[in-house]
């Protein structure tokens, strides 16, 4: 730690109890980390030192009196700005929302009712959706690999955050891949639950039907440390052996030699620990994703029907151009993506009476470069996001998924695969995602130069 950066979150903790370390010290580092690093890099939209300071303070004399409120206490988080918290507005980076403060979400309540210090609100896109706005008013989430290129969305600040040290975790919330696309483009460990497993209340929503909260961290057992705070899961047991595990293999994809090696590499580690591979084709593929697209949008458009017309030119080009494609949809549209959503959940459930999880690459690219988001009239590129991620599958049934780090690509940046699950069973996809962890490294490798703090490497 003496570089500023985390290890695990329950490294971190461990450290705390065993008095080699404390709250104040980690929240110093982390102050330092967002100066050094999280400015270049975006991570946050406000953040909280001083209250931050305070709530470490506090964590620090609260355990030397023996109270010990869980495993967040005294660990330093980030919190995406779509999520309420006290200390200051949330702006969902718009210059549509009213800059209000509002009490705690719910998901912040349980934070700090587990002693967790919250070091302030990290970077997303527009109300959750689209791209970065590269000439606006609120910072750009650059990649911590490559600052160039995108840290992937919409949960920008919270993923890039881990990866630069500025906390041990971060919150993000995910609709068609917002946790496990920065997971995956930065290089960390990223779970979208069950569907609900998180309370949204205070929450700006996107789409109600597919918004989920959850944690991003360097590591599955991080994830795990922070839902049992904020979903009340219980702790795995990652002692519990693997085998007999069945891991379905999906490989409706094609992407570039590096990612297809790393994959393979990947599911052979899970092999090795006695888990058996099984192919499988996922129901549906692509009808499925167009019908989260359809609900997204559809979903999005009735929240903001009202100021879009009013109010067109605040919104972003990629913002409004996303929310107004939902005027050419139909009511009979979005009916019929809820009825490929009952039948994909259908053929899901009876798929996962057959395998343990499903595993497939996160994205089919690393993270792109930020100047090809858009197209020249400002309207977002889906050749270069949405055709090329395996994320919004998964938004449209309740499944929990976690991305985790394969590996890197010739030039240097992350690659990642994503193990979903049967609903409300996180435990086995944290377990396979611990698993492969503990007999590879590649989720503890940093960006940066760990004996230069002001350098970026850039690929």
């Amino acid at each position: 730690m003496d570089n500023g950066r985390y290890g695990s979150l329950t490294e971190t903790a461990r450290a705390l109890r065993e008095g080699r370390t404390t709250s104040v010290a980690l929240v110093e580092r982390a102050i330092e980390a967002a100066r050094t690093h999280g400015e270049l890099l975006g991570t946050y939209v406000t953040r909280f030192d001083d209250a931050a300071l305070e709530a470490a303070r506090r964590a620090d004399r609260e355990l030397a009196a023996g109270r010990d409120r869980g495993p967040l206490h005294g660990i330093p988080l980030g919190v995406k700005d779509l999520i309420a918290t006290s200390e200051a507005p949330t702006t969902a980076q718009s210059r549509v929302r009213a800059a209000a403060v509002e009490p705690d979400a719910a998901v912040v309540a349980r934070i700090r009712a587990g002693g967790g210090v919250i070091c302030g609100k990290t970077t997303t896109m527009e109300f959750g959706c689209g791209v970065p706005d590269l000439s606006g008013p609120f910072p750009v989430p650059r990649n911590p690999w490559d600052t160039d290129r995108w840290a992937g969305g919409s949960s920008s600040g919270s993923a890039n955050g881990v990866a630069a040290g500025c906390f041990a975790a971060g919150i993000g919330s995910d609709t068609a891949g917002s946790i496990r696309m920065p997971a995956a483009f930065c290089g960390v460990t990223g779970l979208m639950p069950t569907y609900d497993r998180v309370p949204r209340a205070g929450c700006v929503p996107l789409a109600d039907s597919l918004d989920r909260l959850g944690p991003i961290a360097r590591d599955a057992r991080d994830c795990a440390a922070v839902m049992e705070v904020i979903g009340s899961l219980p702790p795995p047991d990652f002692d519990a052996d693997l085998a007999g595990l069945r891991v379905g293999v999906s490989r409706d994809w094609t992407a570039a030699g590096d990612l297809t090696a790393a994959f393979e590499s990947a599911v052979d580690v899970w092999e090795g620990l006695g888990v058996r591979l099984v192919d499988i084709d996922l129901p549906l593929l692509p009808e499925l994703t167009t019908a989260v697209i359809v609900t997204a949008v559809s979903e999005g458009f009735v929240r903001h029907q009202a100021d879009l017309p009013a109010r067109w030119h605040d919104y972003l080009p990629t913002t409004r151009a996303l929310l107004a494609t939902a005027t050419f949809m139909s009511g009979a549209d979005y009916a019929q993506a809820q009825h490929v959503r009952r039948a994909a959940g259908r053929r899901l459930r009876e798929l996962f009476g057959r395998v343990d999880a499903i595993v497939s690459p996160t994205a089919l690219i690393p993270a792109p470069l930020l100047d090809t988001l858009t197209n020249e009239y400002g309207q977002q590129n889906d050749d270069a996001i949405l055709s090329r991620i395996n994320t919004p599958y998964w938004n449209g049934v309740a499944n929990p998924v976690l991305a985790v780090p394969i590996g890197f690509d010739s030039a240097g940046l992350p690659l990642s695969m994503q193990i979903a699950g049967a609903c409300d069973d996180e435990e086995t996809i944290l377990r396979l995602g611990a698993a492969y962890q503990g007999a590879t490294d590649w989720h503890r490798r940093e960006p940066f130069d760990t004996n230069r703090n002001d350098h970026v490497h850039n690929g």
